[in-house]
């Protein structure tokens, strides 16, 4: 669990306008796969397989699932680092899809990205005032280099971080301390909307609860919008205005967060929920235990019907047979069962 200052979005009050900043409509993404060396069939690894939602502006939602689910796909592709197979992504109105890289240039500027592992995302040969400072420089934000520096200790000061940080290289400093950094170099870019990659899944717990209430902070000072992509569904219900889950490229359900912490509807997110531990001994060992069996199918050959069926506990026949369509089951909680 989540230590520190226990605070959720709602309880700070931020606004949400409602209108949508970021729509994404039926993406799919798949990825060819070769024979390999044994001369086996070629195929095609279905990653996203048409996902839709949609952000307001000033809100979190959360995409939460297991590993290998297609949630960090989903984000490069908003992103455009990955280009979508078919559907669309709408920034500010605007179909990403349909731009050039001149074009994405300038979008990026206002779509920045906090990556999972914040030593592997640093360059390791430039100090942290150069790493903060170049995208300034790159995108003449800020062309001058004594106002740059500036700029860069600003930014080190408003996550936590001190001006003597910026001579300093990322193996010279804390875990924590590079994923401020890298909050401070995506901060620099002045950005609307923010992806964060399983941000804290590589930190310790304790440090955890301080990124994440960092990320509030900025988010009610300079109205950012989030994607939080994570597999912890404690940090996901800390910091999410609304959750969506996703089960082998598909968004499975998709509602507020208290709604789904209370009143799940998927099956798959009442076994996500029963996974997670409660501190109370007592509770913990009188309430139902749900268990999965087997595996999670191959993207390469996803079972017909719906995708979950194989490991359902509550699967009919016609599970196997018909694609549940993700539906209003109740005034903004959407599922994809037939059963809910």
């Amino acid at each position: 669990m989540l230590g520190g200052r226990a605070r959720g979005p709602r309880a700070r009050g931020r606004p949400l306008s409602g209108e949508p900043l970021l729509e994404v409509r039926n993406l799919t993404k798949r990825f060819p796969v070769g024979g390999g060396l044994f001369g086996g069939a070629p195929g095609v690894v279905r990653a996203v397989d048409g996902v839709s939602f949609s952000i307001a502006r000033g809100e979190t939602l959360g995409l939460v699932g297991e590993s290998g689910c297609g949630k960090t796909t989903t984000g490069r592709c908003i992103l455009q680092l990955e280009r979508p197979t078919s559907g669309s992504v709408l920034f500010e109105g605007r179909d990403l899809t349909t731009l050039d890289e001149t074009a994405l240039r300038d979008v990026r500027r206002r779509i920045q990205v906090i990556f999972q592992d914040p030593y592997s995302s640093l360059n390791p040969r430039m100090t942290i005032g150069a790493i903060v400072g170049e995208p300034l420089a790159v995108h003449r934000i800020v062309p001058e280099a004594a106002a740059r520096a500036r700029r860069v200790r600003d930014l080190l000061s408003r996550v936590g971080l001190l001006p003597q940080h910026a001579r300093r290289y990322p193996h010279e400093l804390s875990g924590g301390q590079r994923q401020r950094v890298g909050i401070a170099r995506a901060l620099a870019m002045e950005p609307a909307l923010v992806i964060c990659d399983e941000p804290v899944s590589a930190l310790d717990v304790s440090i955890q609860a301080q990124i994440i209430n960092l990320l509030e902070d900025l988010q009610a000072e300079f109205g950012l919008t989030y994607l939080f992509i994570a597999h912890d569904l404690a940090v996901v219900r800390h910091i999410s205005d609304r959750v969506a889950v996703m089960y082998l490229g598909r968004i499975v359900e998709i509602t507020d967060r208290k709604a789904l912490y209370d009143d799940p509807l998927h099956p798959y997110t009442k076994a996500l929920l029963a996974a997670v531990p409660i501190p109370d001994p007592e509770i913990e060992a009188g309430r139902p235990r749900i268990v999965l069996g087997g595996e999670v199918p191959s993207p390469l050959n996803p079972p017909p019907g719906c995708v979950f069926h194989p490991r359902c506990p509550i699967a009919v026949d016609r599970c196997r047979r018909v694609i549940p369509d993700l539906r209003e089951v109740k005034p903004g909680h959407w599922a994809a069962c037939l059963l809910a």
